[in-house]
């Protein structure tokens, strides 16, 4: 068996071990070694869509919803200066959605670093292709940006989307056929809504829920990291969300993040710090995961 077939069984088997008993705060893991050191700033590519950036994404919509999230809390100056002071440190990617509010906190950020040097990321909750049409014309303004890097459908949550919502996806690959986006994809908050996705060759970038706990995901671990290595066959870019399962592992991160290293299969992972306390915290513990 390969190492990195290795790996991924490893990994597999003892997230589903851990869901096996015992509370959330309860479970342990034993983890596998990891195959080389990581630093959050890596420079990563993801799937086959070009785009280069930071393994580490800075998240913007901890609990987000209704235009409101932890980060977005902080104002704009607080937001955009925390995203600044990633960019300090190496983080090239800056995860907004309309659904966080966080969209004009990223725009005061764009002013102050290169746009060619980071990867902005937003998501829309559009279900017609009217409204997606609109979405990327305001979604631009609201950025401050002519191009979009990465436009997700947000919270897919029907088996049958590639089906009922394939106007809106039509009106994505037009968009980026004009250059107006570089790579469209999305997340599911489903299991079934997973499954088309990872069926479909239009998805260029997954938003995938993952950690070992099984915390806020669509599935169980070993479930998912199935779909993901699927995903990874035919040569998607592969974004986790909920890495820390959304703070029940707020206590046991290098457990979490060991977790998600180990996988070998995620191109980057986005996580939303609420202090640069925090944000450097984190960078620290993705350094001394190896």
């Amino acid at each position: 068996m390969k190492r990195r077939e290795f790996i991924h069984g490893t990994a597999c088997a003892a997230g589903a071990a851990w869901l096996n008993g015992g509370t959330l705060a309860q479970r342990s893991l034993a983890l596998p070694a990891l195959s080389r050191k990581f630093t959050a700033s890596d420079t990563v590519t993801l799937g086959k869509t070009g785009i280069q950036t930071s393994l580490l994404a800075m998240g913007t919509g901890t609990v987000g919803s209704g235009h409101h999230s932890h980060q977005t809390a902080l104002g704009i100056k607080g937001l955009s200066d925390l995203l600044l002071n990633g960019y300090d440190h190496g983080l090239r990617f800056f995860d907004s959605a309309d659904s966080y509010g966080s969209h004009p906190h990223v725009a005061e950020a764009l002013k102050h670093v290169p746009r060619d040097r980071v990867t902005v990321l937003t998501k829309t909750w559009a279900r017609d292709p009217a409204s997606a049409r609109a979405d990327i014309d305001r979604f631009r303004r609201e950025l401050g940006t002519e191009q979009i890097d990465i436009c997700l459908m947000h919270c897919l949550t029907d088996g049958d989307w590639t089906d009922r919502y394939k106007g809106v996806m039509d009106v994505l690959s037009e968009a980026k056929q004009k250059g107006i986006i570089r790579a469209h994809g999305c997340s599911c908050h489903s299991i079934e809504a997973l499954r088309a996705a990872t069926k479909s060759s239009w998805v260029e970038v997954h938003l995938v829920r993952i950690n070992p706990i099984g915390a806020y995901m669509d599935s169980d671990p070993q479930t998912v990291v199935s779909m993901m290595r699927e995903m990874r066959a035919a040569g998607k870019g592969i974004i986790g969300m909920k890495i820390l399962g959304q703070g029940e592992l707020r206590n046991r991160q290098d457990e979490a993040l060991r977790f998600a290293l180990s996988l070998n299969l995620l191109d980057a992972f986005t996580i939303g710090a609420e202090s640069k306390s925090e944000q450097e915290d984190l960078i620290r513990r993705i350094s001394a995961a190896a």
